[in-house]
């Protein structure tokens, strides 16, 4: 997924994914220590859990952030959802 150069440089939701993710796995591994797992399945469970967290999380932060872009002049007046009637929030009038 292609982003626009402005909205590529910034860390911040990248670094917003990492500590969701890394709270999430460490209260999958705290859980799983006390359910009494042996260590080699609560090892694998949470490193799953990582992956598989931090993948869906990166797939929605690179949606939403190709989504809200507004650095293109051409698409900041568009609505999203083609073949919709949609508002011109520049002009009022209907896209």
């Amino acid at each position: 997924m292609k982003l626009c150069p402005q909205c590529s440089r910034s860390p911040w939701p990248f670094v917003m994914v990492l500590f969701v993710d890394a709270i999430i796995t460490f209260l999958t591994w705290l859980m799983l220590g006390f359910a009494g797992a042996d260590p080699l399945e609560a090892a694998i469970g949470t490193a799953l859990v990582f992956v598989a967290v931090g993948a869906t999380l990166v797939h929605y932060v690179l949606g939403c952030m190709r989504r809200h872009c507004r650095h293109d002049p051409g698409k900041a007046h568009h609505h999203h959802h083609p073949g919709t009637v949609g508002v011109d929030r520049t002009t009022g009038g209907q896209v």
